[in-house]
């Protein structure tokens, strides 16, 4: 009798698991068969996936703004709370990584099921001490859940990840799963500022250059 009941409750692990798996796969097919994501907790709309390809900073914004989807022209370059706001330590979404001639499967820790093949590319960019461009741009890893930042000429590895919708300018911070946070300390709201420089609208008053990438550590 015991051996039954193991057996019955092994078969229902089984079942749970094949069904989590086929509510998965459902929802990669329906971001990937609409073009796109609606983020219910800030109503952004993302492109269902990235560019495909190797991308300078420069040609990511162009790609962006260029972008015809669903009916809409408004598409722009990411910012880096925004890119911050999709990650989630949880997720899994099916993606691809290495060479373009010989990509391999991969997985990335992006909320919406959005189809990914590299880092993604920000719009927002490093400044001197006079509040100048020094040609780097900040990226996102959604392996490590980690910013980084490049030259922005620099294109292996780098893709486009469109989004519209109102411009965030502070990452929330509702989620439980967000990953690694900034250090920087919280505005009126809680949230907390992005730190970044964007290059799809400039500040009124300049930041000064960091030297290098802002800290992050991870969520307590």
């Amino acid at each position: 009798m015991k051996c039954w009941t193991k057996f019955a409750a092994l078969l229902l692990c089984v079942s749970a698991v094949l069904a989590s798996a086929s509510e998965r796969g459902k929802g990669v097919q329906e971001t990937q068969a609409r073009g796109f994501w609606t983020d219910p907790s800030t109503g952004l709309m993302w492109a269902g996936k990235d560019n495909g390809k190797d991308v300078t900073w420069h040609k990511a914004m162009r790609y962006c703004r260029d972008l015809r989807l669903d009916g809409y022209s408004d598409w722009r370059l990411a910012n880096m709370a925004e890119l911050q706001g999709v990650f989630d330590l949880t997720a899994n979404a099916p993606g691809q990584a290495g060479p373009r001639k010989e990509p391999r499967d991969f997985t990335f820790h992006v909320k919406g099921d959005l189809f990914l093949t590299g880092n993604q590319w920000s719009s927002n960019y490093r400044m001197d001490d006079r509040g100048r461009p020094i040609g780097y741009a900040y990226y996102f890893d959604f392996n490590s859940g980690k910013p980084d930042d490049d030259q922005g000429g620099y294109s292996y590895g780098k893709r486009a990840l469109c989004v519209r919708g109102q411009r965030l300018s502070t990452i929330p911070t509702s989620s439980p799963s967000l990953g690694p946070k900034s250090s920087a300390s919280p505005d009126k709201s809680g949230n907390r500022t992005s730190g970044f420089q964007s290059g799809e609208q400039k500040a009124s008053s300049p930041q000064k250059n960091v030297r290098s990438v802002p800290e992050f550590r991870p969520v307590a």
